[in-house]
Formats: C-alpha cells, structure tokens, sequence
C-alpha cells in the first residue's frame, strides 16, 4: 500500500494492490506516522531517480555535444541539440546554485536558533529552580 501510494497509485488501486479495503487506506492516510512513512519513501525515491538522473546526464551530454558537432547530421538537429545544452547547463547551475544558499541558510538557522531539546532542557532547568526556592 505505501509502495503504490508512494508511486502515485489513486486510494482505490493502492487498497487493491494491498489486498485491502479503500476504507483502510483512507484510516491509514489519517494516521501521522503513516503519513511520515509515505513522505520519507517519495523523498527517497525522488533522491534516487535524481541520482541516476545525475550519473546518466554526462552521457546524455556528450551525445547532444557530439550531435552539435557532427556536419554529417541536419542542421536543425544540431541546432536544437545546441539549445538543449545551453538550457540544461542553466538549468544545472542554477539548481546547483540554489541548493548551496539553500545550505548556508539552513546552517545559519541551525547556528542561530535553539533546537526544541535546548528548549526543553532550559524549561526543565527553570522548573527546578523555581521549585527548589
């Protein structure tokens, strides 16, 4: 069931998938843990295809590279093959540059704000004071 839901699969074929009733499924969708479940499996899954995107895509470059290059192929394929790699390395760039900023802002707020188990230890540290005096 989480398997199919993960995949995309509409509450009807993820309950039949599972061999279980659509009311089920709906029961589970309403539990927070499942929930959780569901999400940390897409987000693997999307890492994973990103990943073999990524091993793939050099490849796949070369090839639009050497299209572009080759007189023996028609114009309009070079031409276009030309685009894709000038757009893809944009593409690229400019994901790559927004993951870094995405990074450094995230270590900022991490350095800047105080995780719920300092606030936790802190709240716990002000009850014994207040109850020792």
């Amino acid at each position: 069931m989480l398997q199919a839901l993960a995949c995309g699969a509409s509450v009807e074929h993820a309950a039949r998938k599972a061999g279980v009733g659509q009311r089920t499924v709906y029961r589970r969708l309403a539990d927070a843990e499942f929930v959780r479940k569901l999400q940390d499996l897409r987000t693997e899954m999307v890492q994973r295809t990103a990943g073999m995107l990524s091993g793939a895509g050099l490849g796949s470059v070369k090839v639009l590279v050497d299209l572009q290059a080759d007189v023996s192929v028609p114009a309009g394929v070079r031409r276009r093959s030309a685009r894709d790699v000038l757009e893809m390395g944009l593409k690229f760039r400019e994901a790559t540059e927004l993951e870094q900023r995405l990074a450094a802002v995230e270590v900022r707020l991490a350095g800047a704000a105080p995780t719920a188990e300092d606030r936790s230890a802190d709240a716990g540290a002000v009850r014994d004071e207040t109850s020792s005096t």
